[in-house]
C-alpha cells in the first residue's frame, strides 16, 4: 500500500481553518479545536502537518500537571528542562518564539499540536498554561479531541474565547473513499466494491485503510480486469473486521 497522504474533505476543512486562523481579527484568538470520533484521520492529518511545518506535537496524558506538560514540551523542543517552573515557562516561550520567527521568515506555518486533548480540556491549570503560552507569543495551538473538547471549554470562557476555529472530522463520503483508494491502493477498485467498502467501514478511515490492505493483497495475487477489482472478484474474501464485534466481514457473493 502506498504511503501517500490523501487530502480528504476532513483534511481540506482543517487546512481551510488554518487559512482562516491566519486571517483572524483578534490576534490573541490563536486556538483551534479539531474534534471527531476515533478513527477518522485526525492524528494522521495533524502528524502530517507537523512533519511538513516543523511544528511541535504532544499527546496529552490523563494525569498531566502544568509541570509535567512543560517538561514534555521542552523535551519535544529538545531542551533540557530546568528545575523551577518559572524557568521552564520562560525557556519554552523563548524556544517557541524563536522557531515561530524562523518559520515566519520562510513563510511557513508553525504551531503547537496537543492530541488527546480531552484529557486536559476540563483542567483549569493546564488550560491556563496553554492559553498563557499562546497569548504571549500569539502562537497557534491546536487542541485535538474525540468530541468533548468544545463542550468542556465552555466552562472556561477566558479560554473558549480564544478559540478562533473549530473543525469537526466527519465520516468519509464516497468521494473520500475513492480518494483514499486511488491515493493508497496499488490495485484499481471498481465502484461496486468501493460502495461496499463505504457501507461496511461506516466511513471510518481506519477501517477503509484495513480494507485497502486486504483488497491489495488479493488483487496483486489475482489481477483484476480493466475496470478494477469488483465485488465478484472479492467474493468470500475478508475485507475488514467489524468495529464493534471484531468479527471478520467478508464480501458476499454477487447475485446475477
Amino acid at each position: 500500500m502506498r504511503n501517500d497522504f490523501v487530502k480528504t474533505s476532513n483534511v481540506q476543512r482543517f487546512f481551510n481553518a488554518l487559512t482562516a486562523l491566519n486571517e483572524r481579527g483578534a490576534q490573541e484568538a490563536c486556538l483551534v479545536v479539531v474534534d471527531g470520533l476515533p478513527g477518522l484521520g485526525k492524528t494522521t492529518t495533524l502528524r502530517n502537518w507537523v512533519g511538513k511545518t516543523g511544528s511541535i506535537y504532544l499527546r496529552a496524558k490523563k494525569e498531566w500537571t502544568p509541570s509535567w506538560f512543560m517538561n514534555e514540551l521542552l523535551e519535544a523542543l529538545r531542551v533540557h528542562p530546568p528545575h523551577a517552573f518559572q524557568k521552564k515557562y520562560r525557556k519554552a516561550l523563548e524556544e517557541l518564539a524563536g522557531r515561530q520567527a524562523s518559520a515566519g521568515i520562510e513563510s511557513k506555518a508553525f504551531g503547537l499540536v496537543i492530541d488527546e486533548a480531552d484529557h486536559v480540556s476540563s483542567k483549569s491549570a493546564i488550560l491556563e498554561t496553554i492559553r498563557d503560552i499562546s497569548d504571549m507569543i500569539e502562537l497557534p495551538v491546536i487542541l485535538v479531541g474525540m468530541g468533548k473538547v468544545n463542550d468542556n471549554l465552555t466552562r472556561f470562557p477566558q479560554v473558549a474565547s480564544r478559540v478562533s476555529q473549530k473543525v469537526r472530522f466527519e465520516k468519509c463520503s464516497e468521494d473520500d473513499v475513492r480518494a483514499l483508494i486511488d491515493g493508497r491502493c496499488e490495485v484499481p477498485v471498481a465502484d461496486d466494491l468501493l460502495k461496499f467498502i463505504r457501507k461496511v467501514s461506516g466511513g471510518y478511515n481506519r477501517e477503509i485503510l484495513e480494507a485497502i490492505a486486504n483488497i491489495e493483497r488479493h488483487g496483486l495475487l489475482n489481477p483484476p480486469g480493466e475496470g478494477g477489482l469488483t465485488m465478484a472478484d472479492m467474493a468470500g474474501v475478508t475485507i475488514i473486521n467489524d468495529r464493534s464485534s471484531n468479527r471478520p466481514i467478508t464480501v458476499p457473493e454477487v447475485l446475477a
